[in-house]
C-alpha cells in the first residue's frame, strides 16, 4: 500500500503567491505520508485571460516554476505531479509565444523530471445555459500529441488534464498501456462542474478499473472565473477514497493495490472487450 494526495487550490495571477501555497500542500502532504502528489491545472498561475499564461511560459528543463517543482520533490522526499504549467515549443524564442503547450511534468523524489504530457483535447466550449462563459483554448495553447504512462511508487500512472476527461477512449488507451492510476488535474469550472465532474470522474474509475486522483481548482480566480472544487480520489470500483468540496488544502489516502488486482480479476471487464469490431458498408 501507499498512500498519494491530491491538492486542492485557489490559484491566482500571482505566480509566487500560487508557488508558496503549493509549498504548504506538499509539505502537509508528505507530513501526512504521501509518496506521490498531484497539484492542480494552473497551479502556478491562473490569469485574467487566455493568454496571459503565454507571458509565463518556460522552456522545458529551465524555468522557475520546474526550478520551484524539482526543489520540492527532493526538500519533501515526494513524487509531484505538476498538473499543469506553460511550457514553449521547442525551438520558440518569442517572448512572449503565440502559443504555449499545457505540460504535466512528474518528478521524482531525486528532483529529475521522469514524464511530460501536454494536454490533448482543448477546451473550446460556450457553456450551455451561461450567456458569454466561453473558452477558446486553442487560441493560446497547442494540441498535445502523445498518451504518457509512468512508472510511479504508487503505481503506473496515466497522464491527463481536466478537459480529457470527457474522452473515454483516451484513458481506454491508457489502461491498455497498462495505468493503474489516472491523474485528472483540473480547473474545472463551476457551472459544468455541478453537473458532470463527479458522474465523469466515477465512470472513469470503474470503466477503467483503475484509482482516480483528481485535484480541481475551487473558488473565484481573476477576471471572474470560477472553479467547482471537490477534489478527490477514488478507487477501482468507484468508491470514494476522500473528497474535499470546498475550500483549499490537500485529500491524502492510502491505495491498495492488491484491491486493484482482485478488482480486474473477478470483473474481468477489461479483457472480455471485443472492440473495434469490423463493420459492413
Amino acid at each position: 500500500m501507499s498512500k498519494v494526495a491530491v491538492i486542492q487550490m485557489q490559484s491566482t495571477d500571482q505566480m509566487q503567491d500560487n508557488l508558496t501555497a503549493a509549498a504548504g500542500f506538499i509539505r502537509s502532504a508528505a507530513e501526512q505520508g504521501a509518496r506521490l502528489a498531484v497539484l492542480p491545472e494552473n497551479f502556478a498561475f491562473l490569469g485574467r485571460h487566455e493568454r496571459d499564461k503565454c507571458q509565463l511560459a518556460e522552456s522545458f528543463g529551465a524555468g522557475p516554476i520546474q526550478d520551484f517543482l524539482a526543489e520540492q520533490a527532493v526538500r519533501h522526499d515526494i513524487w509531484l505531479v505538476a498538473g499543469s504549467l506553460p511550457v514553449k515549443a521547442m525551438g520558440d524564442t518569442s517572448q512572449p509565444p503565440e502559443k504555449v503547450y499545457a505540460a504535466s511534468l512528474v518528478y521524482n523524489s531525486d528532483g529529475q523530471c521522469v514524464a511530460r504530457y501536454d494536454k490533448i483535447h482543448l477546451f473550446d466550449v460556450e457553456v450551455p445555459g451561461r450567456p458569454g462563459e466561453r473558452y477558446r483554448e486553442s487560441a493560446s495553447l497547442h494540441a498535445g500529441d502523445k498518451l504518457v504512462v509512468v512508472k510511479t511508487p504508487a503505481g503506473r500512472l496515466g497522464l491527463s488534464i481536466c478537459y480529457d476527461l470527457r474522452f473515454p477512449e483516451l484513458y481506454r488507451e491508457l489502461t491498455a498501456q497498462g495505468a493503474e492510476l489516472l491523474a485528472v488535474p483540473s480547473a474545472f469550472t463551476e457551472a459544468t462542474g455541478q453537473v458532470h465532474w463527479d458522474v465523469l470522474l466515477k465512470a472513469r474509475a470503474v470503466e477503467n478499473q483503475c484509482f482516480v486522483l483528481a485535484p480541481n481548482q475551487w473558488g473565484r480566480h481573476p477576471g471572474g472565473r470560477r472553479t467547482y472544487g471537490a477534489s478527490q480520489i477514488l478507487g477501482p470500483w468507484g468508491e470514494s477514497l476522500g473528497r474535499m468540496a470546498e475550500g483549499i488544502g490537500c485529500v491524502v489516502a492510502e491505495l491498495d493495490m492488491e484491491h486493484l488486482q482482485e478488482v480486474r480479476r473477478g470483473f474481468p471487464c477489461l479483457k472480455h472487450r471485443r472492440l473495434p469490431l469490423d463493420t459492413e458498408s
